[in-house]
């Protein structure tokens, strides 16, 4: 008789992970982090007629082909919990990863009733479903991972530990607190595997261009190429605990191999200004920053968040994790896939498929 999931006789059953979130650049890196331990992978994505899957197309296979395709994608929304459960019921998971989210912390201020659906209700509703989904089935060993955000720290003086008050700073961060405190009321109410990753700001080369960090990059590959000028940003002197999203998912993942659930702080430990990351990106392709940015108020938030830097010494005790990649590397592993971006950008313009007169 086949065993659950569609596993035979004595063989080892796969686990069965799913993400939240999948298409962003967390989902991405954690899904590469999975397969190569034999997961399955399953990832839940917002219908959209635009195709947003680029930081997965090079992982995806087409489920007809059975025994290679290791990632399966499913449509679902975290605004309907109709098909959160459905799809608890469907795929029986044993780990999840909620990623999702309306992540971008400016853009929160402009659309707050939708962050706050997604980021908080939404981590509500997944919660609930799997509540729901556990008492239903008995499946009690199924975990869960909750994505948390230094920005919940916001005003607190660094550095910041599990410890550290939050003092919230925008929509955003509000959102991800309610979150945080969803999951740990549903872990101490109904005996969840919850667990909370309070993880400091995570960059990479599949970070989305609009974040601040990617925007240097692009830019600094854009100027050097010879496509762009100028680069208008907002505060330079916001502080961060910078590090390589590729390191961080690797902590979510240890977490949920725990014996007992809990929440942990994921960081460095060492902060940069704004302008300091400028100073690397632009000094590793011989440019001076100073004569390529410009500051727009339009692009300081009407409350800012000055300096996060984490105590990450319960997850490096605990989880034996520590960051691999450091900051200089980081923003040099950024810049040079966005100097090899531009210039397949360029090639597009010359042959005139492209304006790129769409920035000064």
């Amino acid at each position: 008789m086949a065993a659950e999931n569609g596993s035979t006789g004595n063989s080892p059953r796969s686990k069965i992970a799913l993400i939240t979130g999948i298409t962003g650049q967390d989902g991405s890196y954690l899904t590469e982090l999975l397969i190569s331990k034999n997961y399955e992978v399953h990832g839940l994505i917002r219908r959209s007629s635009s195709f947003n899957t680029q930081r997965i197309n090079h992982i995806y296979i087409d489920p007809h082909n059975t025994y290679r395709a290791k990632m399966k994608l499913h449509y679902a929304d975290l605004s309907d919990a109709s098909s959160l459960r459905r799809w608890l019921d469907n795929i029986l998971p044993d780990e999840i990863y909620n990623l999702a989210a309306q992540s971008h912390v400016a853009v929160s201020f402009e659309i707050p009733d939708y962050t706050a659906d997604v980021v908080a209700t939404g981590a509500l509703r997944l919660l609930e479903a799997l509540r729901s989904h556990i008492s239903a089935t008995g499946r009690s060993h199924v975990k869960y991972y909750q994505a948390g955000s230094s920005e919940m720290f916001g005003s607190t003086p660094p550095p910041q530990s599990e410890s550290t008050p939050f003092h919230p700073r925008s929509p955003y961060a509000v959102s991800k607190c309610s979150a945080h405190w969803y999951t740990v009321n549903y872990r101490e109410a109904y005996g969840i595997f919850a667990c909370n990753g309070i993880l400091f700001n995570h960059e990479s080369p599949r970070r989305g261009e609009n974040f601040v960090t990617r925007k240097i990059t692009r830019a600094v590959g854009r100027i050097k190429i010879g496509l762009q000028s100028k680069v208008f940003l907002g505060n330079l002197q916001a502080s961060r605990d910078w590090g390589f999203a590729g390191d961080y998912v690797e902590a979510m993942w240890m977490m949920l191999q725990q014996e007992k659930p809990d929440d942990y702080v994921v960081a460095t430990e060492d902060s940069h200004t704004v302008e300091e990351f400028l100073e690397v990106a632009f000094m590793y392709v011989g440019l001076n920053w100073k004569e390529h940015v410009e500051i727009d108020k339009r692009y300081f938030r009407p409350t800012e968040v000055d300096n996060l830097k984490g105590d990450a010494s319960k997850a490096k005790k605990v989880l034996g994790w520590k960051p691999k990649v450091g900051f200089e590397q980081l923003v040099k592993m950024m810049v040079d896939e966005d100097v090899e971006l531009a210039k397949r950008e360029k090639v597009l313009v010359d042959a005139g498929y492209i304006d790129a007169q769409q920035q000064p």
